[in-house]
């Protein structure tokens, strides 16, 4: 009785949606004629499909990864402050704005004016005054997709940030005083006290960022809409959808996003058991 609502809902709003949208994956654009694997075929062999494909496995390597990464060295390095809770403010701060938001304000950093013209962009308005030519930051290729990913690392090291430093406020103060007087220096007791110590919540913090990553759509879509080489997957299953209205890839793109982001779930429940 209390358990059958529950089921229901999650039948009719996630598993029944999943289903039909694995059998729309194998129909046509209008879903009215079987066609096979033709839609997987094309989002493995269609030249702007590898392109998503790289910029996403772009997009996971370098957000991951330099965004936990400064989210630790930022939770360590404040832990030993005064003014530890404005810093983590000021930096955690840009997770109040959403995707679209922050998009949006990044635009405004990243506009472009041809030479002769007034920049309105921060960069650009920057760059000039130091005597460059203004810069197409987002059609400039490679330059726009690494410019995209710095608006992911920019709002995602916060998060990272506030997760890790609970961690690193975990490591008992008894190991690091041991290591001292074994005449352990700072950078020692970093990589062989901290890091051990917290490296669960590491992987933690990781898989939830990749989750996030494949999925990447607001961003792309606000600035580029995935034109001079920054199209992502989620964005192209948008455009195959909706612009379009290609059901049957669309729909394949979709299983393929939940095929990946699978393992990632799975690792990340396992990582969490353990912990507890």
């Amino acid at each position: 009785m209390f358990v059958g609502p529950a089921l229901l809902l999650l039948f009719a709003y996630l598993i029944f949606p999943t289903i039909q949208t694995l059998y729309f994956s194998f129909l046509d654009a209008r879903s009215q004629r079987w066609v096979g694997w033709q839609n997987y075929q094309f989002a493995f062999t269609d030249r702007t499909m590898l392109i998503a494909f790289r910029n996403n496995l772009l997009w996971l390597l370098l957000v991951t990864g330099i965004s936990v990464s400064l989210g630790l060295i930022i939770a360590v390095l404040v832990d030993r402050v005064r003014w530890e809770p404005l810093a983590k403010s000021l930096i955690f701060l840009p997770m109040a704005i959403s995707f679209v938001g922050a998009s949006v304000i990044w635009r405004f950093v990243y506009a472009f004016q041809p030479p002769g013209r007034p920049q309105i962009g921060l960069l650009n308005a920057i760059w000039t005054r130091l005597g460059g030519d203004p810069i197409g930051w987002l059609q400039t290729q490679p330059l726009n997709t690494l410019a995209l990913i710095v608006i992911m690392i920019w709002l995602q090291t916060g998060f990272c940030m506030v997760i890790l430093s609970a961690a690193v406020k975990s490591v008992p103060s008894e190991l690091l005083e041991a290591a001292r007087i074994d005449g352990a220096n700072e950078i020692e007791i970093f990589f062989q006290v901290i890091l051990p110590y917290v490296s669960k919540t590491i992987m933690t913090v990781a898989t939830t960022v990749v989750i996030l990553v494949l999925k990447v759509f607001d961003i792309v879509y606000v600035m580029t809409s995935g034109q001079f080489g920054t199209e992502v997957i989620a964005n192209r299953m948008y455009s195959e959808m909706f612009r379009f209205r290609h059901f049957g890839r669309g729909s394949a793109l979709a299983v393929i996003l939940l095929i990946a982001v699978i393992p990632v779930m799975i690792g990340n429940i396992r990582s969490w058991r353990r912990a507890q």
